[in-house]
């Protein structure tokens, strides 16, 4: 997205947010108390305008504050720290665009163009990630979006049962008709689909994981029931109360009020004090056969796997297989001549270079057969079948005899062979 739509994407909201907030009380509840200040109106609208002003606040430390960003000098303890690693390698993870290491639930935002700690996603509707620093913003800015749409539509409703039973100087006037409409028209779907996110964030705070995190953790669900891994805890849950706290801080009375994040999102604490856990788990199939009792060292270089040696899963393709076969295309016959004995290079005795890359190519002299697997069929072994063995169980299907059917190969008869030999004069002596 480009810097210039982020922000007429910003703006946009901001418009938005303003016209439901002000067009109400300006067209709406102002001329429905007579266009008179009172203690009533002001009992009204107080609440609704502190909510707004929260609502607003919020968004503007959500679109300015930095998510989070990995330190140049940042380097993964792996003796104590409970760190994330590669699923293949069992290394810690590092970025290659951003040419750092990563620290842990941190990500890669390619329409940031960098790394962003405890990233949970990137919004645009503030033109930012959402991550460590700005997490607890976001979720206010959501609360007091449920808040005050609650509020704004409690107050509309009320105009509306109001105006049925009023009588014809207590009637809306035609813009206040329209602004009614209006304001239902955006504040409904506004109240829906920001209500909606607010749930699915509140299930994610309380299991102190983020969106990134679940997709993980779904996962890593579809691995344990396809039976490839154990049931494995989440290492970052602590406890709703505690997941709360790491996010919007202990105090709950300043859970609402606008905080600062705790901690450095470098580090995070784990379940059980478990400062060896790995998230994610990695997938047995995918983890190296040999050295797996050699104690990590980490290497200089992103790009060494483990201590520097090579990688043994690393195993040429069927396709690299075959085009290595290619190579081999030519194997000496003795006995045949590539040359007819007319030719004036003949020579008796002389040997020919047969091709032999269609053989090898295929892979019947060189390779044993192999029994194909269905993608996703989770170990189901196809068996190959022949077609004298289909045929067999067609015909059984169909209720036919077995061995019934036989292929018919017609042959010439002897006549119209013998009428090739004779001669045209014995032939109209045969029709005289």
């Amino acid at each position: 997205m480009p810097p210039w739509l982020g922000w007429l994407v910003v703006n946009f909201v901001l418009c938005l947010i303003c016209f439901i907030a002000y067009s109400s009380q300006i067209f709406i509840i102002w001329p429905w108390y007579g266009r008179v200040l009172s203690v009533e109106l002001i009992y009204l609208l107080l609440p609704f305008n502190l909510f707004v002003a929260m609502l607003l606040w919020n968004y503007f430390l959500c679109v300015t504050t930095d998510p989070g960003r990995v330190p140049d000098s940042w380097r993964p303890d792996t003796h104590s720290d409970g760190y994330e690693v590669k699923k293949l390698t069992g290394s810690p993870r590092y970025c290659r665009m951003c040419d750092k290491y990563k620290p842990p639930r941190t990500h890669h935002c390619r329409t940031c163009n960098r790394c962003v700690l405890r990233m949970d996603h990137h919004c645009p509707w503030i033109n930012n990630c959402v991550g460590h620093y700005n997490y607890g913003y976001f979720l206010r800015f959501l609360f007091y979006v449920d808040v005050a749409c609650s509020y704004h539509l409690a107050m509309l409703m009320r105009r509306v049962f109001e105006s049925w039973d009023a009588r014809y100087w207590d009637e809306p006037s035609s813009v206040e008709l329209v602004f009614m409409i209006l304001n239902f028209v955006a504040c409904v779907p506004v109240l829906l689909a920001v209500g909606a996110f607010s749930l699915y964030h509140l299930y994610c705070l309380l299991g102190n994981s983020t969106t990134v995190e679940g997709w993980e953790k779904d996962k890593v669900a579809t691995m344990v029931r396809r039976g490839k891994l154990r049931e494995v805890k989440f290492p970052y849950n602590l406890g709703w109360r505690r997941n709360v706290e790491s996010v919007l801080g202990k105090n709950p009375l300043l859970w609402c009020w606008p905080n600062p994040a705790p901690g450095n999102g470098l580090k995070f604490e784990l379940a059980g004090g478990d400062d060896g856990a790995v998230w994610p788990p990695r997938d047995p199939t995918m983890v190296h056969r040999e050295g797996t009792d050699k104690e990590f060292v980490l290497p200089s270089s992103p790009w060494t796997y483990e201590n520097g040696s090579l990688n043994p899963d690393l195993e040429p393709s069927n396709s690299g297989r075959q085009s290595e076969a290619r190579r081999r295309t030519k194997r000496p016959t003795t006995g045949v001549s590539a040359l007819p004995p007319y030719h004036p290079d003949y020579q008796e005795g002389a040997e020919l270079a047969l091709d032999t890359s269609s053989e090898i190519s295929s892979g019947e002299d060189d390779y044993a057969p192999r029994s194909f697997v269905r993608a996703g069929s989770e170990g189901y072994e196809v068996r190959p079948v022949d077609r004298e063995e289909l045929l067999r169980r067609y015909l059984e299907e169909i209720g036919e005899e077995t061995g019934r059917y036989h292929r018919y190969i017609p042959t010439p008869d002897s006549e119209s062979e013998s009428e090739d030999d004779i001669t045209l004069a014995e032939a109209m002596a045969k029709r005289q």
